[in-house]
């Protein structure tokens, strides 16, 4: 996060910027941007959150977020998008995670896509978010460069801002002039704060396995069930549609099944499948 400023926007020429960036990020043209200036306008105006992030003066990366049920007690981030590889989205995460807390909110959700290795790896060990839902094309088809025409379907991941979350032991410890962050991996089950697991159960099987870049999907009554994800997605909607297709259906089926019927995951094993630990095995 060094280097990088993160202030909330009040001002239409800086949620102009934003508009552009998001445009950028998305690779969407100039007049389709995910969010418009105007609707963030009115989101600021109304008490929501709005940020940017700047690196020596130029915009990085920005934050939109509004208030949602329970009132006074959740905020929902609709749309986050940074320049990637130089802490712009951690920093605004811990921005928006202050603003929440001043407000006395107590949870931060948001969507992801699933299959975005580099996203589950952020949400689920950077932040210690937790996947409490599976939502199936929950925007609809989306044709801009990153989503490629795929249906838009996303998990909705919950931040307990009371918990102890790895960004709140590394805030802290830099309050108090620690120069070593302690949030690294840990084995399954033995850190609230962390969702990297290291060493997996006896017994723990997969549901999706990833073979030579294509889904191979099993049924399994595993306690612990192994989800894989594709090496990277957003390539393969471009250089293969149908691989993509299959792993979009593969993920949606296992990840949306286990969700539903009350499973949860509990972590991420060696960056690159979801560990998912059912309630109870079933017969």
């Amino acid at each position: 996060m060094k280097g990088v400023t993160v202030r909330e926007l009040h001002l239409m020429e800086d949620f102009e910027a934003v508009s552009l960036l998001y445009a950028d990020i998305w690779g969407s043209g100039p007049g389709s941007s995910p969010i418009s200036a105007e609707v963030m306008r009115a989101l600021s105006h109304a008490g929501n959150y709005v940020a940017g992030a700047y690196e020596g003066g130029r915009l990085v990366g920005a934050s939109v977020a509004f208030l949602g049920e329970p009132i006074g007690t959740v905020l929902h981030s609709h749309i986050t998008g940074a320049a990637m590889g130089r802490g712009v989205g951690l920093a605004l995460k811990s921005h928006q995670r202050q603003w929440a807390l001043a407000r006395r909110l107590t949870r931060i959700t948001w969507t992801y896509d699933p299959l975005i290795r580099r996203n589950a790896y952020f949400n689920l060990v950077k932040l210690g978010a937790r996947p409490e839902e599976y939502l199936t094309s929950f925007y609809g088809a989306m044709d801009d460069a990153i989503n490629g025409g795929d249906e838009s379907d996303r998990v909705l991941a919950a931040w307990d801002l009371t918990a102890p979350t790895p960004l709140k032991t590394a805030l802290s410890q830099l309050e108090t002039g620690s120069s070593r962050l302690e949030t690294g991996p840990s084995p399954l089950g033995t850190a609230p704060s962390s969702l990297e697991v290291t060493e997996l159960p006896a017994g723990a099987a997969h549901s999706v396995r990833n073979r030579e870049g294509r889904p191979e999907a099993a049924r399994t009554d595993a306690e612990t069930v192994l989800i894989d994800l594709p090496d990277d997605i957003e390539a393969l909607r471009r250089t293969d549609p149908g691989a993509a297709w299959a792993w979009r259906l593969a993920v949606r089926e296992s990840l949306g099944g286990l969700l539903t019927g009350g499973a949860r995951v509990v972590g991420l094993h060696e960056r690159r499948r979801y560990v998912i630990q059912r309630t109870s095995t079933p017969a």
